[in-house]
Order: structure tokens, then C-alpha cells, then sequence
């Protein structure tokens, strides 16, 4: 009861920040842009800022040449979560964060997004750019640019200067990808390249300032799932009278523990079954110090059996507030919690974990009690670390770490429905 044709779960990651901040965006000129909908939804002063003013038909055109579509929108108090049909897109008025699996074309919608930013918004500078990718299990079925990391790399320094890419982890085994871009005239001296926005006035480019949003997210990258932890995500023929879709997936969500990894009053939940195997579900989340999102994505099949989990909600460890986070509700679970939780629900055989936390002063110290706390959450579980690497980028700093269940090798591969 599965595809013959193996389907690639690890997703293509693409960040793209106009401003340091929703407060720092840059100054354009109001009488062509205008200064919002004032239609009310989303930002609290009744007019939706910069990149959110964008109209979904804008985005799903966008969302065409990276071949994926709209199958839900979450419209919240700071951002808005698109659920898509190869993953999710994210618009805050200052960045946008696209998220796709399988074969979409993540990057070819490079061009078209910054298009958008300068004709709609009057964007014409990118603050900071980043990709990254889990290494692929099929990599031989990608197209475009995705071939091959080095191809990926080569199209992103055709659009920006000084750009730096680095493989985290084994080159001959999992490991992880990124190339991230600094702020123009920053001490790293990254710049854009190559852009040409469609026309705009003369304006005032707006200030270097330094990163002055705190960013945190973490992803959990699961793959070997038990087949206890599979089968759910498989739809019988007795549930096709319940429906699939969006119903059935709020169902599963709640049977599960999906719908409660954060406080379920505190969270909007969107989540979506595909027929007949696979689940996605965004998240928006009310953690005291603004709005965050979570998603994740299932592809249960036996032979490539892969889910994601990624938050971008600034979290502590359980012994400790030295992950440097400020103004966290204490309804919200700790680090060591909240993997251990995903973790419990797609019980994978093997696992990495990826914290990019940018840097304050305690940078040091927060990374090495990610590490703990990661470790903390899944060797009770008989999980054991099989590499463990932190590294210092330009005003960012990353814990990596990789997890295997003992007595699993080969775990699920064999695995039949």
C-alpha cells in the first residue's frame, strides 16, 4: 500500500529577510505602495506591513514555478502560514520562509520572489539569505539546480556576493547543508549581486543595523520510523467516510499529541492528509514574546520513511536559562521536552538535530546546553549521539547533532504494508 516510486522527504529551505526586523523595514515610498490593507487581519494596528500586504494570488504564482501549490492559509497576528502541497511558506513582513520536498524547485522561485518584494513592497536590498538542506536520499531525481550542493551554490552566487556555503557533518553519510549571505556593509561583507528589481523611485536605503531580532529555530530531521509510527499516516478505506484532507488530519493530529506539543489554547493548528499516505501541518504559536510557528511534514512510506519537525519558538533547557531566551512563557515546554515529545511520536531509527540561535554574548554557553539538552531528551529513550559538532558562522551560531537508536541499523527499510 505504498508508491513504488521512492518520494523525497528531506526538504529545500529558503530564508529571505528584507530588514533585520518587522519594526526596521525599509523606507519606501508611500504614495506608490501605500502603507498597508487596513483590512484589520494580522498586525495589530490594523494594517498589514510589508511582505504580508502581498496577495495570495501573488505568491501561488510564484509557488507555480517551483511547482507546488496552496492548500491552506493561516492568517495570524505577525505572520502567515501557507500549507502547501510540497510543504509550507511562512510571509512576515520582513521575511519569507519557503519550505519544499520531493522535487520542487525551491530556488528557481528565487528570482521571482525578490521580483515581488521590489514591485509590491519596494524592497530592494536583501538583509540576509539562507539555504539549507538535509543531504538527499534520492539525490539522482532532483532538477534544476538541485542536482548536486555544488550546482545549488553556484546558482545562489550568481544573486549574492560573498555569499558562504559548509556541509555539516559526514560528507559520506547524513549530514546537513548551508549557505547564509551577512547584512550589506557588515563586517562579513556579504552584498547582493546581480539583482535587478523591476523599477522603483529613488529611495533612501535604508541603514546597516545590527541583527536586532532574536532568531531561534530548531529542526528535527527523523527518518527510519518504527512501523507502529508509520502506519497512522496511511489511510484505509474506513476512513475515507470520515474524509481526508483537513478533517481527518485534525483527527490524527489529536490522537497523536500533535495538537499538543505546544499549549493547545496558545496554538493554530492547520494540518492536512494526503491520500492515501503523508501528513503536513502548520502552526502558529502565542509564546509570550511574540508569535512563532512549528511545522512538519511525514513521508511514511517503508524505504525512505522521513518527518520534519521546525520551530522557530525560543526555548530554554530544562536546568538551565542559559540558551539566553527572554520573555518565555513557562506554560511553554523546555528544549529537552518538546524533542522528546516529536521524538516519541515518529520514533525514528535515526535522527539529526539543528539549533541556529543568533549570536549574543552567551553563544558559547547556549550551544554546548543545546547539546545537553538534546542529548538529555533522547538517551533515555536508547538513542546514542554519533557526532556532535557546533560552529560559529557571521552572527550565528549552530549546534548539530546526529542520533541513532541502538540496535537499529537498517531499521525499516525492509518494512512492508
Amino acid at each position: 500500500m505504498q508508491s513504488s516510486t521512492p518520494f523525497e522527504g528531506p526538504e529545500k529551505l529558503l530564508e529571505i529577510w528584507f530588514a533585520p526586523s518587522a519594526d526596521r523595514l525599509p523606507l519606501i515610498d508611500e504614495a506608490k505602495y501605500g502603507s498597508g490593507d487596513g483590512d484589520g487581519d494580522g498586525d495589530v494596528d490594523g494594517q498589514r506591513k510589508g511582505l504580508r500586504r502581498i496577495d495570495r494570488a501573488v505568491w501561488e504564482e510564484m509557488l507555480d514555478i517551483v511547482k507546488c501549490k496552496v492548500l491552506s492559509v493561516i492568517v495570524g497576528e505577525e505572520l502567515d502560514a501557507y500549507l502547501l502541497s510540497e510543504s509550507s511558506l511562512f510571509v512576515s513582513p520582513h521575511k519569507i520562509i519557503l519550505k519544499t520536498c520531493g522535487t520542487t524547485l525551491n530556488l528557481l522561485g528565487l528570482p521571482r520572489i525578490l521580483d515581488i518584494a521590489s514591485r509590491h513592497c519596494g524592497f530592494r536590498k536583501v538583509w540576509r539569505c539562507f539555504y539549507s538542506r538535509k543531504s538527499f536520499m534520492f539525490p539522482e531525481r532532483q532538477l534544476g539546480p538541485h542536482r548536486e550542493w555544488g550546482e545549488e551554490v553556484r546558482y545562489l552566487d550568481a544573486f549574492f556576493r560573498n555569499g558562504s556555503a559548509y556541509t555539516v557533518g559526514k560528507v559520506n553519510g547524513d549530514h546537513w547543508l548551508l549557505y547564509l549571505t551577512s547584512p550589506p556593509n557588515s563586517i562579513y561583507g556579504s552584498r547582493l549581486r546581480m539583482y535587478t528589481p523591476s523599477p522603483t523611485p529613488s529611495l533612501e536605503d535604508s541603514p546597516t543595523l545590527p541583527d536586532l531580532e532574536q532568531d531561534y529555530t530548531i529542526e528535527i530531521l527523523m527518518s527510519h520510523m518504527s512501523t507502529p509510527a508509520r502506519l497512522p499516516f496511511f489511510y484505509h478505506q474506513k476512513e475515507a467516510a470520515e474524509g481526508r484532507g483537513h478533517s481527518y488530519a485534525r483527527k490524527l493530529s489529536t490522537e497523536l499529541g500533535i495538537d499538543t506539543l505546544f499549549p493547545v489554547d496558545r496554538t493554530t493548528l492547520d494540518a492536512f492528509a494526503f491520500d492515501p499516505c503523508g501528513y503536513s501541518a502548520n502552526a502558529l504559536i502565542d509564546w509570550g514574546g511574540g508569535e512563532g510557528y512549528y511545522t512538519i511534514h511525514v513521508t511514511p512510506e517503508a524505504g525512505w520513511s522521513y518527518a520534519s519537525f521546525e520551530c522557530n519558538v525560543p526555548l530554554p533547557s530544562r536546568d538551565s536559562s542559559a540558551l539566553g531566551v527572554r520573555g518565555l512563557d513557562p506554560d511553554l515546554p523546555d528544549l529537552q521536552t518538546l524533542v522528546r515529545n516529536v521524538v516519541n511520536i515518529f520514533d525514528p531509527g535515526r535522527l539529526s538535530i539543528t539549533l541556529f540561535v543568533s549570536t549574543s554574548a552567551k553563544s558559547d554557553v547556549a550551544i554546548e546546553t543545546a547539546q545537553q539538552a538534546f542529548r538529555q531528551a533522547l538517551a533515555p529513550r536508547g538513542y546514542y549521539r554519533n557526532e556532535k559538532i557546533n560552529y560559529e558562522f557571521g552572527g550565528y551560531d549552530l549546534a548539530f547533532a546526529s542520533f541513532q537508536m541502538m540496535g537499529t541499523k537498517g531499521r525499516n527499510m525492509a518494512d512492508k504494508d
